[in-house]
């Protein structure tokens, strides 16, 4: 999409865009050699100048320049080039970043490795492995995930990042997100809707009290639940934004779910929920 992209160059609108495409020219290589005729010789090598620096960028497998240059509501475009390089992130915390407030457990899926990390367990090597990506995929994580990371670990994380609840709401899915998911028909099913964000901190307070590693797995598969479904939500908002574009591309496969590697003990959730209840 991005080698079909014209809106990141400063005086390019979308509707500058369209009527490129409109004109036959469909990807910077055809406006390179044989740029439409409506546009004024002046504009053509401006454009053309942005469009080997777009060439350049892309060889160096550098989302960021995308990312700055490309109308906020066009972010998604940055997806398919550089899905080899994405993640996606979601974090479990025993709060909203207040004082006190610590991150328990972290989840990532790069549509091929599940990898997950616990508070007084392998929490540190997240740092290290974040680096390897360049851009970052999440739910609200603008807003959440990434600020309390960067508070927790007193890091800066300069990823490309493309939040999926902007993207989403931008289609007309707004909530938050396991309502996107059932509007977008993959709710939680298999007891995975008795757990929500709250719940999260109950199993991490019984797993920290008792060291029952079924509270434990149960709350990582929740978190490794969420960037599974993360994936379906990227690819399904990028085959929609992509069928309102007057550009004819092909869409991004819509994978088979990958497994969760962790199972939920829902026994035990359907026992704390009980016991919550009955503490108020």
């Amino acid at each position: 999409m991005l080698l079909s992209s014209f809106c990141h160059i400063p005086t390019i609108g979308r509707s500058t865009e369209d009527k490129i495409w409109e004109n036959g020219v469909f990807t910077h290589e055809d406006f390179i050699d044989s740029p439409p005729s409506f546009i004024k010789e002046n504009k053509k090598r401006h454009i053309i100048k942005h469009l080997e620096i777009s060439k350049k960028e892309l060889r160096q497998k550098n989302p960021l320049y995308f990312a700055e240059n490309l109308p906020s509501s066009q972010h998604w475009r940055i997806f398919k080039e550089y899905e080899n390089s994405s993640v996606y992130l979601d974090i479990e915390t025993t709060g909203l970043g207040n004082y006190g407030d610590i991150i328990t457990t972290i989840a990532l899926y790069d549509g091929r490795e599940v990898k997950y990390y616990v508070n007084g367990e392998n929490l540190d090597e997240f740092v290290k492995d974040i680096f390897n990506y360049n851009v970052i995929i999440s739910y609200n994580g603008k807003t959440f995930d990434i600020p309390f990371i960067e508070r927790f670990f007193e890091i800066k994380l300069d990823h490309t990042h493309l939040d999926l609840r902007y993207i989403l709401s931008a289609l007309g899915f707004s909530g938050g997100l396991k309502s996107c998911e059932e509007k977008l028909g993959i709710g939680r099913k298999d007891g995975y809707e008795d757990i929500d964000g709250y719940f999260a901190v109950v199993l991490w307070q019984y797993y920290k009290k008792t060291k029952d590693i079924k509270a434990l797995e149960t709350l990582l598969s929740y978190n490794i639940e969420d960037v599974l479904n993360l994936d379906y939500l990227m690819r399904e908002a990028y085959n929609r934004n992509i069928s309102l574009l007057s550009l004819q591309t092909n869409p991004v496969p819509l994978k088979k779910k990958a497994e969760n590697p962790l199972k939920a003990d829902f026994g035990l959730v359907s026992f704390l929920k009980k016991r919550v209840c009955h503490s108020y």
